[in-house]
């Protein structure tokens, strides 16, 4: 395959595409002596890593090998679920010098780079530092998918499932709706859904399905508006601080199940909760909630009250941000190693504390398609600032056309016309119709 430039990887607007969306140019920019891909796809019900894995096994090891190049990697890893023992031996025989398998479990957060960089190399990345501190580079299936193809990206394969006919992961231009791309797995098998965009443990809440599929949009889970995971997502801040305040007992298990503070992160959301009757901003318990990685599994898998310790914590960390507070501590080794392999929470279990048990737990690729008349296509679907419209309404463009750019200097990526016709509002989103 074509080599690639880490300066074609930016001018094709390459982002992370597992949820953050950061530029993946900059990352390709640094020096790390390992680049793991990141394959464990951890989210229950999600499927399009392994998926794309088994249909692009040359395209992906090969963005991976240029990937670990351009950092000056003298290993690279793929981490993948071990059960999956079809993409394993895909895999292997292909596998190039300097490349290895990393055999994951199948729990939750499998997928966290913190976790995925211990379990690869058995480093722990510090508290609030990046994998680049312990000399890793992590990228996403479909990120290494867009390095080799080096072209524009206008695609996105995201997984549907839930509440459809036909769970499936399709390939979808940039810009169209949710509701085009659940049509095609299918379409919603209840009235009136709603989804959880990017998953049901980090996703968002979206009841309007006329939003459109961004370049990290991993996933579609489609749910009534009735499971209470829905209403778990409907509650407002008042009424989880109101709630927590009352009924928290300080039992510990959201504590006890983090992922960060099983890496020796200090962080500890039971005493965070605390922080909803007394003021103890000052005090360690909060100023830890800084290294939360939003996992949600105190709030959604620990808590038996049914409480909501994530976003206490989110909410603390927020606070701390803008007041500028940081707090530079090191991680605490022994707790990894007595307690990090017996805490995993197997995706079997949190499917079913979920309430997710009675959908189908798959996700096949599917060739399934329909041309878009329409796409819009927000100037922000990346970690940084917005990018800036380089074109205005009333223009025509081609599929693969620069339409915005990051400004000077700025964090951000470039983002192309998905499909080809005429630029009809020009916006925080520009909208291209055929």
């Amino acid at each position: 395959m074509a080599r690639i430039s880490v300066e074609q990887v930016e001018a094709c607007g390459v982002v992370g595409a597992g949820g953050a969306g950061f530029p993946t140019h900059v990352k390709l920019k640094a020096s790390a002596d390992t680049i793991i891909l990141n394959a464990a796809e951890c989210e229950p019900l999600l499927h399009k890593d392994k998926e794309m894995l088994r249909a692009f096994p040359d395209e992906i090891l090969d963005g991976l090998r240029q990937a670990g190049e351009m950092v000056g990697a003298t290993e690279a890893v793929i981490g993948v679920k071990g059960k999956y023992h079809d993409v394993i031996e895909l895999l292997a025989a292909k596998l190039p010098a300097g490349m290895r398998i990393q055999e994951l479990t199948d729990s939750y957060p499998s997928g966290d780079e913190f976790i995925l960089v211990y379990d690869v190399t058995k480093r722990i990345i510090p508290p609030g530092k990046i994998p680049l501190v312990v000399g890793c580079v992590v990228i996403n299936v479909e990120t290494a998918y867009n390095i080799a193809r080096g072209v524009p990206v206008t695609e996105k394969f995201l997984t549907v499932a839930g509440a459809v006919n036909s769970p499936a992961t399709v390939k979808v231009p940039v810009g169209v709706t949710f509701a085009e791309t659940i049509a095609l797995a299918g379409g919603a098998s209840i009235r009136d859904p709603v989804a959880l965009i990017g998953g049901v443990m980090m996703g968002k809440l979206c009841t309007d399905l006329s939003e459109p599929v961004t370049k990290t949009t991993g996933g579609l889970i489609v749910l009534p508006r009735d499971h209470r995971l829905i209403e778990r997502y409907s509650l407002d801040w008042q009424a989880i601080s109101r709630i927590g305040a009352s009924a928290c007992d300080q039992c510990n298990f959201c504590t006890e199940f983090c992922p960060r503070y099983l890496l020796g992160h200090p962080i500890e959301p039971h005493k965070a909760m605390r922080s909803l009757e007394f003021t103890m901003m000052g005090e360690s318990n909060t100023i830890g909630t800084q290294f939360c990685c939003e996992c949600n599994l105190c709030s959604l898998m620990a808590c038996p009250e049914d409480l909501d310790p994530k976003n206490v914590c989110t909410q603390n960390k927020r606070r701390l941000a803008a007041e500028g507070r940081k707090w530079e501590v090191e991680a605490n080794p022994v707790r990894v190693e007595l307690h990090l392999d017996n805490r995993r929470v197997p995706i079997g279990r949190l499917i079913r504390k979920l309430g997710l048990y009675m959908y189908e737990n798959k996700g096949p690729l599917v060739e399934a398609t329909r041309p878009a008349k329409r796409v819009v296509l927000p100037l922000k679907q990346h970690v940084g600032a917005p990018a800036e419209p380089t074109v205005s309404a009333g223009g025509t463009v081609k599929a693969g056309d620069v339409i915005a750019k990051p400004a000077g200097g700025k964090l951000g990526a470039v983002i192309h016309a998905s499909i080809a016709g005429r630029v009809t509002a020009v916006d925080d989103a520009i909208t291209i119709e055929c």
